[in-house]
């Protein structure tokens, strides 16, 4: 496994637990999915997970070590970070964006190398925004940017990238675009853990799936054993029916009116 949460507890003020008890871990180039309605705690777990936060009880190892024992830079360069969907205000071009990737590979005060410039350029090209290189990422649509945003995280040549509900605020097609190369990532050995609201996320693009309730870990494992009418039900508080749908090719889920 490239990363394994055993018993993990954290609480802001000591008394309200965010979660409590979380355990799981993820395999190379495993694409993991945790579900779960707002506030259940699943931004605050990858705070946890990317060494932000401190958790109160528990062990977060990656690749076999204790990430409170890394260096910021160690774990930049393992670990890449894709957050949730928000502007940008200063005017950076898309290829300077994507080219942030490469810092943890830079030393101190010195320039890009043309190794770098040519890790970015391959970076574009693989996300298919090669065409928007110029352009300032300000100016570039949501689903532009959120591209750009996994762009950058590949360039850092990450061994897991952490993607916190990558396809909010996205439309369809730029949700389809989103998990299409979160699943092409996992192929290429890239192991991918990433929050959603939404369960069929699960069935589209996931090898393992969580489901997180009021702290804790309802369900673990396949999407066929964990997303069931039952778990969305508790997980979301209303009725879903999951049925295969053959015009999909896949398990679709239905929520009731």
């Amino acid at each position: 496994m490239i990363l394994d949460i055993e018993k993990l507890t954290f609480s802001y003020d000591k008394k309200n637990y965010q979660f409590r008890g979380i355990s799981f871990s993820i395999d190379r180039g495993e694409v993991f999915s945790i579900l779960g309605r707002n506030g259940t705690g699943k931004s605050t777990l990858i705070k946890c997970i990317l060494n932000v936060l401190v958790p109160e009880a528990g062990r977060i190892t990656i690749e076999g070590r204790d990430v409170r024992g890394w260096k910021r830079q160690e774990l930049a360069s393992n670990v890449a970070y894709v957050p949730q969907s928000k502007n940008i205000v200063f005017p950076f071009t898309v290829f300077d964006y994507v080219l942030m990737g490469r810092t943890p590979h830079i030393p101190s005060f010195s320039i890009p190398k043309e190794s770098d410039v040519e890790i970015t350029e391959e970076c574009l090209k693989k996300l298919g925004i090669s065409q928007l290189k110029e352009k300032p990422v300000s100016e570039i649509s949501g689903g532009e940017h959120q591209m750009a945003a996994i762009a950058r995280a590949v360039a850092q040549e990450p061994s897991i990238i952490i993607m916190d509900e990558p396809t909010s605020h996205l439309d369809l097609g730029n949700q389809q675009k989103v998990l299409r190369m979160t699943e092409k990532l996992g192929s290429e050995g890239i192991s991918v853990l990433m929050t959603s609201h939404f369960p069929d996320h699960g069935f589209i693009v996931s090898d393992k799936v969580a489901i997180m309730e009021n702290g804790n870990l309802i369900a673990t494992g396949s999407p066929e054993d964990v997303i069931t009418n039952e778990n969305l039900k508790t997980a979301y508080g209303i009725d879903v029916t999951v049925s295969y749908v053959p015009e999909a090719g896949r398990k679709v889920c239905i929520p009731a009116k």
